[in-house]
């Protein structure tokens, strides 16, 4: 299963709509899920906090039904559940989505402040879920033809490449492989080097070799670009429809739930960004 966070947002609502296509391709029944505070699902005999958690309760069954409706248009044959999940969004989502295969959440919600690259929600679903996690951009961008992983040869990246594999495969697009490098240098960052470029290049070939045997039908291209790793993602997802990242990669710091580079797309990716735990 699927489970899509909604929290009456657009792009709540372009998240249900990209969870109920990805529903559709993986043949799995989508769960739309909204939070809200524990007291409200608790039925109370009357007072003032009963009829205000009847309106929240109301507002919130609305939220669902909305979303219910959206994924519906836009994959009718798709099986379409809804959910009302006590506490706090961020924990009651992670918390909701252990068995799923995926949860998706819009990048903003309601609450989100004006000028903010990424929510709230979001973001501590992204840096705390165990579960793999797709962020959705509002607006969703026209379908494009074409998944974009980002490697760097680490053991985090297997499991986001076997997802990137799988997801080019049900798609029936092409899947860009995509390492960039840029060591700091004085007055800027190492000039590029076309010997280790190549040595590069033929490593990651062979590192996609297994992959590439798994899905055949996958066409697999490999890209090495001198840059700084965000600024080559950036460029190369504004041509994909789905960039996939591992949760945490080289140079990350002890104790963080993200690497560095995973942390920044997950302000800065044009589209939908897969996270893909290392688990």
């Amino acid at each position: 299963m699927i489970i899509a966070g909604v929290d009456g947002s657009r792009a709540g609502l372009d998240a249900v709509a990209w969870a109920a296509d990805e529903a559709a391709l993986r043949q799995t029944t989508l769960i739309v899920a909204h939070a809200v505070p524990k007291w409200v699902c608790e039925q109370t005999t009357g007072g003032h906090y009963a009829e205000v958690g009847q309106w929240m309760r109301q507002g919130a069954n609305t939220v669902l039904a909305a979303a219910q409706d959206r994924a519906h248009r836009e994959q009718p044959g798709v099986t379409i559940e809804t959910v009302l999940l006590p506490g706090d969004p961020r924990s009651a989502l992670i918390k909701a989505a252990q068995e799923a295969e995926l949860l998706v959440v819009g990048s903003h919600g309601i609450g989100g402040l004006r000028g903010l690259l990424v929510g709230s929600v979001a973001y501590g679903v992204a840096t705390h879920s165990t579960t793999d996690v797709v962020l959705v951009r509002d607006p969703l961008p026209a379908p494009r033809e074409e998944v974009v992983i980002g490697v760097d040869g680490s053991p985090g990246a297997m499991r986001a490449l076997e997802f990137a594999f799988a997801e080019a495969e049900l798609r029936g697009v092409r899947l860009r492989a995509v390492h960039a490098w840029a060591w700091p240098h004085p007055g800027g960052f190492e000039p590029a080097d076309p010997d280790r470029e190549q040595n590069t290049l033929r490593t990651l070939q062979e590192l996609l070799a297994p992959y590439r045997e798994r899905h055949p039908r996958v066409d697999a291209v490999v890209e090495v670009v001198h840059g700084h790793p965000v600024e080559v993602l950036k460029e190369a997802a504004a041509r994909a429809g789905l960039l996939v990242i591992g949760s945490r990669g080289h140079g990350q710091l002890a104790g963080m739930l993200i690497g560095s580079i995973s942390h920044a797309m997950l302000h800065h990716a044009p589209g939908p960004l897969a996270v893909i735990r290392r688990f």
